[in-house]
């Protein structure tokens, strides 16, 4: 199981990831959890500056927009 965690305040473009990754892990049958990480100093403390990031079991794999559907592909 993957454990993911999507870094970002609630704007559309956080919201998308979130949607994204869910979308893709579920068509590739993939167990993961999700995370929605909104408080600020817990997205810095991974040194995400700009958001959306993504976290995938504890490394950020992402940050700044919302990430292509084959870069999402590619971490299941």
């Amino acid at each position: 199981m993957k454990n993911i965690k999507v870094l970002g305040t609630g704007c559309a473009n956080c919201r998308s990831t979130v949607a994204l990754v869910e979308a893709v892990a579920r068509e590739k049958g993939a167990e993961v959890t999700i995370e929605k990480v909104e408080s600020l100093p817990d997205i810095m403390r991974y040194g995400v500056i700009s958001t959306p990031g993504v976290v995938l079991d504890g490394k950020v794999v992402h940050a700044g927009g919302v990430p292509t559907r084959s870069k999402v592909e590619g971490w299941f």
